[in-house]
């Protein structure tokens, strides 16, 4: 994949971070609460290991519950409003990283969908990822 460290920030910089290493894996939701995080068809995550990103500046906290039961739990630049990152409290030690908000982009490539059963009807999922209907 890329070079690691890579670089990445939120639009105004006012956050800034360090991914040390290759995530674990990049999906894309497809959920109804991912299309209005990202304006757009799905969003992106890469897990990640907490230890393997190194931040700086001020991350604002937002959170909500899952269908799961789970909390989803969101940093955000307070500033310009850009998602960082989220994660599940009872789960710290992984971290959901937006890797849109990366310098280098290039390892943007997701293998798995998830929620495809909430997916825009005119978005085509690509051959050869692993699909699933809700939650992995």
């Amino acid at each position: 994949m890329g070079n690691f460290p890579l670089e990445g920030r939120c639009q105004c910089g006012g956050v800034t971070y360090r991914l040390l290493q290759e995530p674990d894996f990049i999906v894309a939701c497809h959920c109804r609460e991912c299309q209005k995080l990202s304006t757009s068809a799905f969003s992106i995550t890469a897990m990640v290991p907490a230890g393997a990103v190194e931040f700086s500046g001020e991350l604002a906290h937002w959170e909500r519950s899952s269908d799961s039961g789970n909390i989803n739990a969101a940093k955000f630049c307070p500033t310009c409003g850009n998602r960082i990152y989220h994660y599940n409290p009872a789960d710290p030690g992984r971290i959901k990283l937006k890797p849109s908000t990366l310098d280098d982009t290039s390892i943007i490539q997701p293998t798995t969908h998830i929620w495809v059963s909430e997916k825009q009807d005119w978005f085509e999922i690509p051959e050869g990822v692993t699909v699933h209907e809700k939650q992995m």
